[in-house]
């Protein structure tokens, strides 16, 4: 059973840079396309960036991009989201998923196979 656990959630002052964990249990064939989702308090999931190795890429929701790199680590089969200049906005729950099927397409979707159970960003103003 393929298992996602994330790490590195806290809280943070507006500004503040934090980096999320993501490590997969060591199925090499689940790390090769992954992606970071968050759900803020009271609104609907929404796609944050992600990484598909096969399929061109990195791929960022605008509202992050120029501040959040998506990144993995291959040896260690983790995944990893570097957040800069964080907002109050950026509060929410992340999670991070894996497509075994690799299709970008998915992802924007939030159709992924695997989830983790989050890790909880708090950015105060």
């Amino acid at each position: 059973q393929v298992q996602l656990v994330e790490s590195g959630g806290g809280s943070v002052q507006a500004g503040g840079s934090l980096k999320l964990s993501c490590a997969a249990s060591d199925y090499s064939y689940v790390t090769k396309c992954m992606a970071w989702f968050r759900q803020p308090p009271g609104k609907e999931r929404e796609g944050v960036a992600a990484l598909y190795l096969d399929g061109g890429g990195p791929f960022y929701a605008d509202p992050v991009k120029g501040r959040f790199t998506i990144s993995q680590d291959n040896t260690k089969n983790t995944l990893y989201l570097q957040m800069n200049s964080l907002k109050p906005e950026d509060t929410a729950m992340y999670y991070c998923a894996a497509d075994v099927l690799c299709r970008p397409s998915r992802w924007r979707r939030g159709a992924m196979d695997y989830w983790g159970k989050g890790t909880l960003v708090t950015v105060s103003s």
